[in-house]
């Protein structure tokens, strides 16, 4: 098993809400009733006992590839193996509006989607679990899940017992900064409105990855918020707008503002951070005092998927500590699985072993304290609260 530090750049991507996003919120919302798919229309004739293959649809750069042949991916060939089940994999999703919109039409009209298997945010997973359009997994044939999912990720609010959903990696949303260029610590939120900074600090342009944070630099528990610290939040950040101390908004962009020096301070996910810092060591990534958000990109299975049971089996395959730390050594982010940490550890590669000590992909307890998942966006409240945010950002 080989670190290998690599970038998905365009996993966590911007909210389009003028574009796909509104299309999006408006049938998630108060829109369309008819959306709404029962409890019993929901799953389809599994053809997985005599049909041995399964589509998974995920992000790009978001798993394991062979160090001489990129088409081949280890952890995945490794279960095709053992239980042969042929996987079709697509990286087809690059923005979680963008894929809601390619597949929501299916969904809502009680078709397949032609796909088993697809991994999409939090604040996405709530709005398919809202709308009725996943099932729910059999946890007695998922063992590994059951044993080895991270406590902390076990209960989000969108989906409780995590009955319709089960993390494909996790991190964090913090503050990364150029230490040596700034002079000084960045230990807080609040830090970021210093004076040295004005002009020199970014925030993330998606409402859903950079409210979170913001909130809890006002002491806010994000896991309860309600509309007036988020009315609170989006005041401040439109004052420091007009005062320039906020030099723009941006996507995973931010990571070039970072490596040039452009920027000097900046809202950031621990994954991209520690591609950062192979190639900058005086680049920092923080979990502030008040706290930072956890989030995770989820594994679901659609509605009237034909291949539930494979796509079942292959969850928990990647929940076997050895294959959760083969993947964790590749992409670089929060594992969601802590038992890996130990197989990494014991590995004879200096720099894999080193990785089990890299709080980025596995917090240490006193990091977990500050760490919360943050309630998600109601289909009520979304409309509303995009129109204010993307007045603020331009978008």
């Amino acid at each position: 098993m080989r670190a290998i530090r690599k970038n998905p750049m365009s996993r966590r991507s911007l909210l389009r809400a003028l574009g796909a996003g509104a299309a999006g919120a408006t049938l998630a919302g108060c829109g369309v009733p008819a959306a709404f798919v029962e409890p019993g229309d929901r799953a389809g004739h599994d053809s997985s006992a005599t049909d041995h293959t399964l589509h998974f649809a995920n992000w790009p750069l978001y798993i394991d590839t062979d160090d001489e042949n990129e088409s081949k991916r280890p952890t995945l060939d490794a279960f095709s193996k053992r239980t042969g089940i042929s996987v079709t994999y697509t990286e087809e999703i690059n923005d979680n509006d963008e894929f809601f919109g390619k597949i929501s039409p299916a969904l809502m009209n009680h078709q397949q989607t032609g796909r088993d298997l697809i991994v999409i945010s939090d604040w996405m997973a709530a709005r398919f679990v809202r709308l009725g359009w996943v099932q729910e997994m059999d946890r007695a044939k998922q063992p590994n899940v059951a044993t080895y999912l991270d406590p902390q990720l076990r209960t989000p609010a969108f989906d409780e017992g995590r009955r319709h959903s089960v993390p494909w990696q996790s991190g964090i949303t913090g503050i990364a900064y150029n230490r040596k260029k700034l002079g000084r610590e960045i230990r807080s939120t609040g830090d970021l409105w210093a004076d040295d900074l004005r002009g020199r600090v970014t925030l993330l342009s998606g409402l859903d990855e950079s409210f979170a944070l913001l909130m809890q630099g006002n002491g806010v528990d994000i896991t309860r918020w309600t509309a007036d610290d988020f009315h609170t939040m989006c005041e401040q950040v439109e004052k420091r707008v007009r005062s320039k101390h906020i030099r723009r908004f941006t996507g995973n962009d931010y990571i070039k503002d970072l490596a040039t020096g452009d920027v000097l301070a900046c809202q950031a996910y621990s994954g991209d951070v520690i591609q950062l810092q192979a190639d900058n060591p005086d680049i920092e990534f923080v979990v502030p005092e008040e706290g930072a958000e956890l989030w995770a990109e989820s594994l679901m299975i659609p509605n009237l998927a034909r291949h539930k049971r494979n796509a079942e089996k292959l969850i928990d395959h990647y929940y076997e500590p050895e294959v959760a730390a083969e993947l964790a050594a590749w992409v670089n982010y929060v594992c969601p699985v802590p038992a890996a940490r130990d197989v990494l550890a014991s590995a004879k590669d200096e720099e894999t072993a080193a990785l089990a000590e890299d709080p980025l992909i596995f917090p240490d307890d006193a990091m977990r304290e500050r760490l919360a998942i943050a309630r998600d966006i109601t289909s009520e409240e979304r409309m509303g609260f995009a129109k204010k945010w993307n007045a603020i950002v331009g978008l």
